[in-house]
């Protein structure tokens, strides 16, 4: 049977697709390029995701209105957005938990320390796995045609529209009436980061699955998609050096960086470490991280603080003296303990230590500054991690409009194909991000183009 939808990608955006196709009377045939062990691309390593609501949720207090969600988003785009997907995906936002529990997830209470989401973001109960085997099973169970190690090396495009379908590796062609590709970015392509980063690529380490290698994307180039997004951006963080190159997940993510110092190969400070609360700041890291000698730095602090935040996956490393510390993460202990410090002596005293909001504990003319959180660091026992950065997501992407269809090269929609989540995030997220909001656009769209596909194969 000749499927009316033929999802590519097997994650949030691929599976809220294909659920929506079949739920709008479509027949969905799902391929995932990972066997099926390894499902669910960057989704299994999820745990939250960013919603709107003008009122106290079971599973997060208080109100987070649109508009407020909104400014959040410019302040971390520089404004850099295209205004009305980030409109779609904002306002479609408030009813995402209703179609999520509709399927079968689940919600926890939020998790505490450096985060500060109970309020805009949910929880899921069992994580990113449980939203995963949630999908496939409502999937499945509706009649969704699921097919794991299918790789998508073509569109098989001709003109404005899919002609005929999709082209697996080795040759396999099939035929489909309207495609939704949703099968993430390239960051799992270390040599395509390589085209914009050069050697620094080698050193990135990549948190999310080894299948997200842009090969799909590389299918929407080829049938004449227009391009869109920042070539070297991505959403990446701090992560623990001993991380494994691919598929460590959030897990390997350093959440210290609020409550001590951050320093670089040379033993030097490179960015105010309190500038935000935490989740409009962690995905800034990475690439500072990327940008730093070596692309290399490491997290520093002391017992005043240790436990604050997430504990990760690998103890930190552990001294008695800034020097000692020093020396274990193979830097230099005098430039160092200068660092340190020069650090301590900017602190003004007298501010109340808060790692709840915005506390004012700041330095003073120290450059660059600590504009919060600021603590001494002469507490033994110290702690340390080595740092890398860790990529998430590309922000490369293809052009959308508003109902989820690809644009092509010279700004005509496709009639036929449309793309959800990464490889078209690029639109809204320019820059920055915000904790939790990949899902947000993932599902949202995802959604868009499930419907919308459904209802051009069907009429």
């Amino acid at each position: 049977m000749v499927p009316d939808v033929i999802v590519v990608g097997g994650g949030n955006a691929a599976l809220t697709a294909a659920i929506s196709a079949r739920r709008a009377g479509a027949e969905v045939l799902l391929l995932e390029r990972a066997p099926e062990r390894m499902r669910g691309g960057n989704t299994r390593h999820t745990r939250d995701i960013r919603i709107a609501h003008d009122a106290p949720l079971d599973a997060a207090p208080g109100a987070y209105a649109v508009d407020e969600f909104f400014e959040d988003l410019l302040r971390v785009t520089g404004g850099e957005t295209d205004r009305a997907l980030a409109e779609i995906a904002l306002r479609e936002s408030a009813g995402v938990p209703a179609w999520m529990e509709a399927q079968g997830v689940r919600w926890q209470p939020a998790l505490t320390g450096t985060l500060h989401l109970s309020r805009t973001n949910l929880f899921f109960l069992g994580g990113g796995k449980h939203v995963v085997n949630t999908y496939y099973d409502t999937a499945i169970r509706l009649g969704v045609r699921v097919r794991y190690d299918a790789t998508v090396t073509a569109l098989l495009a001709g003109g404005d529209r899919v002609v005929e379908g999709v082209m697996l590796d080795g040759g396999e062609r099939i035929a489909g009436r309207a495609v939704v590709v949703a099968a993430g970015g390239f960051e799992a392509n270390v040599g395509w980061l390589g085209e914009y980063w050069g050697e620094a690529a080698e050193r990135f380490v990549i948190r999310g699955t080894p299948y997200n290698t842009g090969l799909a994307l590389r299918a929407l180039y080829d049938a004449g998609a227009k391009r869109v997004g920042d070539p070297r951006g991505f959403h990446s963080t701090a992560c623990d050096a001993r991380a494994p190159r691919f598929d460590g997940g959030i897990v390997t993510r350093i959440d210290s960086i609020p409550f001590g110092i951050v320093v670089n190969a040379s033993g030097k400070r490179f960015y105010d470490e309190g500038e935000e609360l935490w989740p409009k700041r962690y995905a800034i890291w990475g690439k500072l991280i990327a940008e730093q000698p070596g692309q290399t730095a490491a997290a520093i602090f002391d017992a005043q603080v240790a436990g604050r935040f997430i504990p990760s996956a690998f103890p930190p490393l552990r001294a008695d003296s800034i020097g000692e510390l020093a020396t274990l993460l193979e830097l230099d202990a005098a430039a160092v303990t200068a660092t340190v410090a020069e650090y301590n002596a900017a602190i003004v005293p007298g501010g109340t230590f808060d790692p709840a909001v915005l506390d004012g504990c700041a330095t003073r003319g120290l450059v660059p500054p600590k504009s919060h959180w600021a603590l001494p660091i002469d507490t033994p026992p110290l702690f340390g991690y080595r740092l890398r950065a860790g990529i998430t997501f590309t922000y490369l992407g293809v052009e959308v409009g508003t109902d989820a269809r690809v644009v092509d090269e010279g700004g005509t929609p496709f009639e036929n194909l449309y793309a959800a989540g990464e490889c078209m995030a690029g639109n809204i997220l320019s820059r920055g991000y915000l904790a939790g909001f990949g899902l947000t656009i993932g599902t949202v769209f995802g959604r868009i183009a499930g419907r919308n596909a459904a209802r051009h194969a069907r009429a």
